[in-house]
């Protein structure tokens, strides 16, 4: 048995006994029952992954996974390969916007070179795992060899072992590559088959005419690679990133452990529905963060199942969205453990409705 198998074996249902004293005690707490809305929901589940009924969260830990595509060649992106290389120089200098959120909700940002183009300086936030310098050109063969998909997939699982070994109490999802919106895309259709036109989405802010490259190039890569969507490792060897692998590994290996994976925009949203094909319960771990401006993001939560916490027009990447949604989770952790409930507060229940008492008598 490989690592992958082992993981997935691993990968419990959430603590429904748990669910149901956490919903009980969020029922109690001084405030109208449903009153906080989303926040509820999120605590309880929270509650099930952690299988406390005050759950709570301490260290938060971004993983931003760090590849290079070949299909960037082709001109599907507003700009060049070697952005993704002066990208993670950015993050490791604190300069990003994943840096600025993180300081604010006081997250760990944990870079992860899992396919660069090119060779990076040694740095102590720096994580060398790179598999190879970028993938193959989609359009014109497979992304990668099946050896080095499980390759990425077993990466990202060890990765984070390792951030949980640290303390992690929630991961959080993030991505760095030139490309990897054509690569997300591709994913999305092989397993859907839906049009190009609902899948496909502007990346970087790319033009009518890009866009409509963009698409042809997608459709090329499906046609020459012939993705079988039964096998989802098949889907990443022959249209996917080495960072979507290892993000999809990251979301296998946390519930593994039960602990939730905050799940940032659209790639990391392909990389989500790659665990989920690998293992459905893996979602029961996922948190949405928020809506991304991508099409194709929308379409991924849908299939999964999963609500988003917020919509703010996002599209940055890097697991913004995921480091802002960790804050919000942490924030409904503390209204179930720290709130008080009316009897603690000695505060007055809600009324019961003496009319429906009577219509219970009467049946």
């Amino acid at each position: 048995m490989n690592k992958l198998e082992a993981t997935i074996r691993t990968i419990k249902p959430l603590d429904e006994v748990v669910m149901k004293a956490a919903t009980e005690r969020q029922n109690a707490l001084t405030k109208p029952q449903g009153s906080l809305g989303v926040l509820e929901e999120l605590s309880i589940k929270l509650a099930g992954i952690q299988g406390k009924i005050r759950p709570r969260i301490g260290k938060k830990t971004v993983i931003v996974m760090a590849g290079d595509h070949g299909v960037s060649e082709e001109g599907v992106s507003a700009f060049p390969s070697e952005v993704t290389l002066q990208m993670v120089y950015n993050f490791l200098r604190g300069g990003a916007g994943i840096n600025v959120i993180s300081r604010f909700v006081h997250a760990e940002v944990l870079v992860v070179d899992i396919g660069v183009a090119a060779r990076l300086e040694l740095h102590p936030r720096l994580l060398d795992r790179k598999v190879r310098r970028g993938t193959a050109n989609i359009s014109k063969g497979a992304a990668m060899s099946r050896e080095d998909a499980l390759k990425s997939l077993e990466i990202g699982i060890e990765v984070a072992d390792e951030a949980v070994k640290q303390g992690a109490d929630v991961i959080g999802t993030g991505d760095m590559g030139i490309g990897n919106t054509t690569a997300s895309s591709a994913i999305l259709a092989a397993f859907t088959e839906l049009p190009l036109d609902w899948v496909v989405g502007r990346g970087t802010g790319i033009d009518e005419e890009k866009w409509e490259l963009k698409k042809k190039i997608i459709h090329q890569a499906l046609v020459v690679n012939k993705p079988d969507r039964s096998d989802p490792i098949d889907v990443l060897v022959k249209v996917g990133g080495f960072e979507i692998g290892g993000l999809a590994g990251c979301i296998l290996g946390a519930a593994a452990h039960r602990v939730p994976v905050v799940i940032d925009g659209f790639i990391s949203g392909a990389a989500a529905l790659l665990a989920a094909e690998l293992e459905p319960k893996v979602v029961d771990y996922m948190f949405a963060s928020h809506l991304s401006v991508e099409p194709g993001h929308k379409l991924i939560l849908e299939r999964l199942g999963l609500r988003p916490i917020f919509q703010l027009d996002m599209r940055l990447g890097e697991g913004t969205g995921a480091a802002l949604g960790m804050h919000i989770l942490d924030l409904s952790a503390r209204i179930l453990s720290e709130m008080a409930t009316f009897s603690e507060a000695g505060v007055s229940g809600a009324k019961k409705d003496p009319g429906d008492e009577s219509k219970r008598v009467k049946k």
